[in-house]
């Protein structure tokens, strides 16, 4: 993005209302390595074609704010593969990550990795030191950067079926291993921050949140994500749980989120009603429906309809429900941006 586009995100951060209604898209490696015709490898190993990779979506789609912008990522892998999980790489999608333990308890000897050193997440940091100048170059800045969250990492550990099945059946092994999981996120961000110069904001994405019910969710994960996000003061918090659970909503507030993107099932009216009036929502086109599988015509009906049902300009981002999914054309976006101009 650029520093115009990061006052928009501010305003909207802080619920002030706007003559228009800005666009945004989470977008990342299952998205941008097809749409500029290069393959995911090139992508994730080629520092120079990942640069000219995302500058060609901001060229194309100058109206969308990308979020969280300029993200250096390899799928899901790079937090896991600091605790040793072993990543398969493909050419054209994103990795596949393989567990390591199939009980909690099994993590007691797995120390806390150091994003400095450990996994993939030194070369993620070697990149942003020497990719932020050239960004800077060409007008633009990294204000955002990304983690995912505790349990979606410990479910990569686990597997996601095993991780479930461990926090029911034995809950004291689980808080140690999400105690390590929340650790790395933490850490993580911070590294990032560290070796770029003008981050303002986090994005912490965990789905794996969507799997509990409301007394789990309160034991093993608001304590955790209320850590994470309250270690950054200063910063715009952006929140991604795009599963079909409402359960955490009401206790957004609570974690100090500024920024919400949920899933396109639920009805946006709906969610502000639950997380209240103090949290700007990115939302809510049926990301793979409609904003993929869609045509413009479909796109734009999707988009007013998501408008109207929120009213009013204040702290709402259009945008899917959910990240940009693989295949998704140019012209759909183009729909979206001029559905967003005429409200």
């Amino acid at each position: 993005m650029n520093s115009y586009q990061w006052s928009i995100v501010k305003k909207c951060a802080n619920m002030e209302e706007l003559n228009q209604v800005p666009v945004g898209l989470i977008v990342d490696s299952p998205w941008i390595p097809g749409y500029v015709g290069i393959s995911t490898i090139d992508y994730f190993a080629m520092p120079d074609k990942w640069l000219d990779a995302n500058m060609k979506i901001i060229e194309e789609f100058p109206e969308i704010i990308f979020l969280p912008g300029f993200w250096v990522e390899y799928g899901m892998a790079t937090e896991p593969s600091g605790f040793g999980c072993k990543i398969n790489f493909y050419p054209n999608r994103t990795p596949t990550i393989n567990h390591i333990i199939n009980s909690p308890e099994e993590a007691e000897d797995i120390p806390i990795p150091d994003p400095r050193t450990d996994g993939l997440m030194p070369f993620v940091l070697n990149i942003y030191r020497n990719i932020e100048p050239k960004v800077k170059d060409l007008g633009r800045c990294i204000k955002v950067v990304a983690a995912r969250g505790p349990l979606t990492i410990a479910s990569h550990m686990m597997g996601v079926t095993n991780f479930l099945i461990g926090l029911k059946t034995d809950p004291a092994n689980t808080h140690k291993l999400l105690k390590k999981t929340a650790a790395l996120t933490r850490n993580w961000l911070e590294a990032q921050a560290e070796v770029l110069s003008e981050v303002e904001g986090i994005m912490v994405l965990d789905d794996i949140v969507g799997f509990l019910s409301q007394e789990d969710y309160l034991e093993f994960a608001h304590p955790y994500l209320k850590e994470i996000f309250t270690a950054f003061p200063q910063c715009i918090k952006m929140y991604h749980n795009d599963s079909d659970n409402v359960v955490c909503f009401s206790y957004l507030e609570d974690l100090s989120i500024n920024i919400f993107n949920f899933t396109h099932l639920q009805d946006i009216a709906r969610v502000r009603q639950l997380v209240g009036e103090k949290i700007c929502l990115l939302g809510n086109i049926p990301p793979l429906d409609v904003l993929t599988n869609g045509t413009p015509d479909k796109v734009e009906e999707a988009a007013r309809d998501c408008l109207h049902q929120h009213g009013g300009k204040a702290g709402i981002i259009l945008s899917a429900g959910g990240g940009t999914s693989p295949g998704t054309p140019g012209e759909n976006i183009h729909a979206l941006i001029k559905a967003a101009a005429k409200c």
